[in-house]
């Protein structure tokens, strides 16, 4: 790669302007990696070598912030006007067993800092004080012939995660795995990797995956049944599928959760909860998938058809039932006919001495009557409430 600037790429931004001066402090991973293939960094990493909790204070005093400091972790929090950033001294890790969270040591050097990263495209540094790089043996070479590659064969052993990690990075920057990464993550994979991570590990790296191009991160993730390891055999990836999906997913809806529940529409729903479950999914996001998974087709139906079949389904539902079957109907739900609103409601039926459940039965009777174009006025759907001719 050509020599470039990366200082003045990077800018001044507030937390960078805080640490004018440090001599021990480098931005590590992927943001150096971004600002080496031209792109704007999602966020900024700091690694101190040496006492990350003096450099904080300096930090927040020279702009009048504050710092909030995490001794037993070796990381401090500064807070200051228009930033806030965290600190972390260099460490090693120790991985007491497979899937385990590392043992962390402190005092560590920045190269034994960038030896526990897990790709090698993310093991490069930028000493904010000259700019001067240091990377992992060939992070460089990786990361302008676009391949993941990780720094050791038990890379995946130790932390299975970074088998997601892999997927995801594969999908936002357009890198292939190299083969010898590619093979160990075959292995890892095959060999039941996933089981040795707790569930909400593996659930917060899979949601932060479908947040990554698609449909691309999900066919990622669906090597080497990668996808079937964390979610169960449910788990099945049509790409035309997942396009049309996104395509009618509206504005207010999860465009993630759309395209992850459009992969698990053939999959058993007691099993899918179980499995969501164990990932620590939130309950309105399992919610959204298990009604995804046996959902039928969506037929060409009529308006009121169409309302008293998708009345309580999610959005994000109805657009993978569009994608399965006739994508106009879905487009007709989502667009129009799910925001049509009564003039009427509760107090007026109330009013003219309904109660209790037979109030909800009137207004459905009056939704019905407007959307079959027997009821346009307040006048109508009163009348059809009631039950009288409208």
């Amino acid at each position: 790669m050509p020599p470039v600037n990366l200082l003045e790429r990077l800018g001044r931004p507030p937390a960078v302007a805080a640490l004018d001066g440090e001599e021990a402090v480098y931005v590590v991973g992927g943001a150096v990696r971004d600002l080496l293939l031209g792109r704007v960094p999602h966020e900024l990493d700091f690694v101190v070598e040496g006492d990350a909790a003096a450099v904080a204070r300096r930090a927040a005093t020279r702009i009048g912030g504050r710092v909030l400091v995490h001794e037993r972790f070796g990381t401090a929090t500064v807070e200051g006007p228009g930033t806030v950033f965290d600190l972390a001294g260099a460490r090693r890790e120790r991985y007491e067993r497979p899937g385990a969270l590392p043992e962390v040591q402190l005092g560590a050097s920045l190269g034994e800092d960038l030896a526990r990263r897990d790709f090698t495209v993310n093991a490069i540094a930028l000493h904010l004080v000259d700019g001067e790089l240091t990377a992992w043996p060939g992070a460089r070479e990786d990361l302008e012939a676009g391949v993941l590659r990780v720094l050791h064969g038990g890379s995946f052993a130790d932390d299975p995660t970074r088998l997601l990690r892999l997927a995801r990075y594969a999908a936002r920057l357009g890198f292939e795995p190299e083969p010898e990464t590619d093979a160990l993550a075959a292995a890892a994979v095959a060999g039941g990797a996933v089981e040795t991570v707790t569930g909400p590990r593996l659930g917060a790296e899979l949601r932060l995956l479908v947040r990554e191009p698609l449909p691309g991160a999900l066919l990622a993730l669906e090597r080497h049944g990668l996808g079937a390891a964390v979610l169960g055999p449910a788990f099945a990836v049509d790409a035309g599928t997942v396009e049309r999906t996104l395509d009618l997913t509206p504005p207010d809806a999860r465009a993630d959760l759309a395209a992850l529940a459009a992969c698990l529409t053939r999959g058993d729903r007691a099993a899918l909860a179980a499995a969501l479950d164990r990932l620590g999914f939130p309950a309105g996001e399992r919610r959204v998938l298990v009604a995804a998974a046996g959902h039928r087709a969506l037929e060409p139906l009529e308006d009121v058809a169409l309302w008293r079949r998708l009345r309580v389904v999610p959005a994000e539902v109805v657009a993978v039932a569009g994608a399965l079957g006739d994508a106009a109907a879905a487009r007709r739900w989502l667009g129009d006919l799910r925001h049509r609103r009564l003039e009427i409601n509760g107090d007026d039926l109330v009013a003219a001495g309904l109660s209790g459940p037979p109030v909800g039965e009137a207004l459905d009777r009056a939704t019905e009557a407007m959307l079959a174009g027997r009821a346009p006025t307040r006048e109508a759907q009163l009348a059809a409430a009631l039950n009288r001719a409208a």
